[in-house]
């Protein structure tokens, strides 16, 4: 019994000290984490990496360890920061200037497998009938998980006409796979046209090295080709996924008089920038409609927000990606390079486009347009017996009956209500 006892007060002996050491540990604990040594964790780095090149099943190169560490510790921190090598370097600065070699699809890592941001027009992404959204989760077998961004995208990039099968998830169907072949991407990022006789269409797939200087020539060319000149603007930037700050600035000058573009904010106050107009707009306060969908990002919504926030355009479409944070890329030499988020990017009114994207003014989703059959059940009153004629009409062609059949418009939904838009604001302005 006595024995018994004994084990019992000591016991809850030791359980009170352990109650009152762990009271105590938390002031040694914060005590520790504030004289945390770095130069102690380098030490162990440094010892972690020689037990992996010695013991590891496979035998692994110094420059591997490294890299995967350093990416390892940006990537960690947001979906956007990474270690860039000499190779994957160059590919970014090809990617910018609007030349490289690959499937034509802008990525990023979500949930550890690869998510389209968007495909690139015109490239075996595009034309294979990827979308947004798609998640990629196998690449030729091996699964994507467990590989970093830059493994996944060098996985997918590759000498000109070999093939690549990607397995793809899209929302709740099915895994199915998609065989590309791999291209040298020649990135058209401007292209133009006329629509419904005046109107000046301006598609913009990525904001590369001279976009502004593009667009204000061919606004000027569309401008001599029409016979009474545009009727307004529409700036398509669905599947977007961005480029170059400086150009989504340049882009949206072209159209504004004066005020603030977007503002790039930093973790110090000091570092915080502003982007102003200059004045001049090279279509003269003419109605201008921006198309958006969830591919536009980054650049892109600079563009939508700045417009939107100056009340120069009607945003149409769906919400954009979100892509708010600025990257810097730090060059270091022979080794490549580190892109690092260092910013957020912010409207004119002060709204923060991260993690929340551009919501348009109008929506409208995607759909197709079918005309009704009647079957001639419909009659005019020009179709009634004996109908008085009208002295006063004329025998021109009616080119907006014409304009309406047109078929891209009747494909392209969004792309139809863009152009409604921009005739009933200009009706409206008329008037």
């Amino acid at each position: 019994m006595l024995k018994k006892l004994m084990i019992f007060t000591l016991t809850s002996g030791l359980l009170l000290a352990s109650g009152c050491v762990t009271a105590a540990d938390k002031k040694a604990e914060q005590s520790k984490e504030e004289k945390f040594d770095t130069y102690e964790m380098l030490n162990l780095f440094g010892e972690v990496m020689e037990r992996t090149k010695v013991s590891y099943v496979e035998e692994v190169s110094d420059q591997e360890l490294l890299e995967s560490a350093m990416n390892g510790m940006l990537s960690s921190l947001d979906p956007h920061s990474s270690f860039l090598d000499a190779k994957s370097f160059k590919y970014l600065n090809e990617q910018t200037q609007g030349k490289f070699g690959g499937l034509g699809i802008e990525v990023t890592m979500e949930n550890g497998v690869v998510k389209v941001v968007s495909p690139i027009d015109d490239t075996p992404a595009f034309r294979a009938g990827l979308k947004p959204g798609d998640y990629i989760i196998s690449l030729d077998g091996t699964p994507v998980i467990g590989m970093t961004l830059n493994e996944a995208v060098d996985k997918m990039r590759g000498k000109p006409g070999t093939k690549i099968k990607l397995t793809i998830r899209r929302n709740s169907e099915k895994p199915f796979d998609v065989v590309l072949k791999r291209e040298e991407i020649k990135i058209q990022s401007i292209k133009s046209d006329i629509k419904a006789d005046d109107i000046a269409y301006i598609r913009i797939s990525s904001f590369s090295e001279d976009a502004d200087k593009t667009i204000e020539k061919e606004i000027a060319k569309m401008k001599k080709k029409t016979e009474n000149g545009i009727k307004g603007v529409i700036l398509d930037v669905r599947n977007n996924p961005g480029g170059l700050l400086d150009q989504a600035v340049a882009v949206s000058d072209l159209f504004l008089n004066e005020g603030e573009i977007v503002s790039t904010r930093a973790r110090n106050e000091e570092d915080t920038l502003k982007y102003t107009a200059t004045e001049g707009d090279i279509v003269n306060g003419l109605p201008i409609v921006v198309m958006i969908n969830d591919g536009s990002a980054s650049a892109s919504e600079i563009v939508a927000g700045a417009l939107q926030d100056h009340k120069r355009a009607v945003i149409l479409g769906e919400k954009s990606f979100g892509k708010g944070s600025v990257q810097s890329v730090i060059p270091f030499g022979k080794y490549g390079a580190i892109r690092l988020t260092t910013a957020r990017y912010y409207t004119p009114s002060g709204r923060s486009i991260q993690a929340k994207g551009i919501e348009p003014d109008i929506e409208v989703k995607p759909a197709k347009v079918e005309e009704i059959n009647t079957d001639g059940l419909t009659i005019s009153e020009a179709e009634l017996k004996n109908a008085l004629k009208n002295e006063t009409a004329d025998n021109k062609k009616d080119t907006k009956s014409d304009n309406a059949q047109d078929d891209e418009l009747k494909k392209d939904y969004q792309l139809l209500r863009a152009v409604d838009t921009i005739r009933a604001l200009s009706i409206y302005n008329q008037k």
